[in-house]
């Protein structure tokens, strides 16, 4: 009995994960039921970088996104997070679903036991993410569904080649501002729970940043602005909301 429960949860396992390798997108709420403002206490944001870390190209609900992402439901997951408190603990799950609202995954329940709620949110949902294996293990794999063949209006060829063409420029148009962005240097000094980068002209510390269970992910503050230190393809960026608007700076720095 006990092998084919076994054998039953690693079949269950494997349809989810391939489920999920069908999706390309994901979405995530700019602002979760259970909170009163937008990325409070940067869960929204931690939740992106969690996804965009696992293979997703990932938006927010109200942010402007490709048109391949907005003119389909279809060919992205939606990203909700439950809370489940009591007066001890907080407790967050995730929750994936498809456009019908279908569930696809759940994770497992992250805890804290903090008493300061920044930090208390933080630490559940990551602790959510780091125990959600079936989303480690997500790899795009297109299928028609997601490329928008099924339930939706097909694109033709020509449509497919023009948008291939526009999507050329676009990256190229960014890679050469990359190339041109002033990247200021920071030294790096250890701290008892991270580092703080000082700028390399000045004794001035620039940044705090907090070590979470991810060694490409910390939680930033600089000059009280909030928001995240995370590393993507081999660089390091800090992103953050200013006034509601969504930003991302390179950083020039080495751990």
């Amino acid at each position: 009995m006990k092998k084919f429960l076994v054998l039953f949860l690693l079949v269950t396992a494997v349809g989810l994960a391939q489920n999920l390798n069908g999706y390309k997108y994901a979405m995530v709420p700019a602002k979760f039921t259970f909170l009163k403002e937008e990325n409070m206490y940067n869960l929204n944001l931690l939740t992106k970088m969690y996804l965009q870390k696992y293979g997703f190209e990932t938006y927010y609900n109200t942010e402007t996104a490709p048109d391949e992402f907005v003119n389909s439901n279809c060919n992205k997951i939606y990203i909700e997070v439950l809370e489940n408190n009591n007066m001890f603990t907080t407790k967050l799950k995730v929750v994936i679903k498809d456009c019908k609202g279908t569930v696809l995954a759940t994770s497992e329940e992250g805890t804290s036991r903090d008493k300061e709620y920044r930090v208390a949110y933080n630490e559940a949902l990551r602790m959510a993410f780091d125990n959600f294996g079936i989303l480690k293990t997500h790899k795009f794999q297109p299928t028609e569904k997601s490329l928008g063949m099924i339930g939706e209006p097909a694109q033709s060829l020509e449509n497919t080649e023009k948008r291939e063409v526009l999507e050329k420029g676009l990256y190229s148009k960014k890679e050469l501002a990359s190339d041109q962005m002033f990247i200021k240097q920071y030294n790096v000094v250890a701290t008892k729970n991270g580092f703080n980068l000082i700028t390399t002209d000045s004794d001035y510390k620039i940044f705090q940043i907090f070590k979470t269970t991810s060694n490409e992910i910390f939680i930033a503050n600089r000059d009280n602005v909030f928001g995240v230190l995370i590393k993507k393809n081999n660089n390091w960026f800090f992103e953050y909301y200013d006034e509601n608007v969504f930003k991302s700076e390179l950083i020039k720095v080495a751990f």
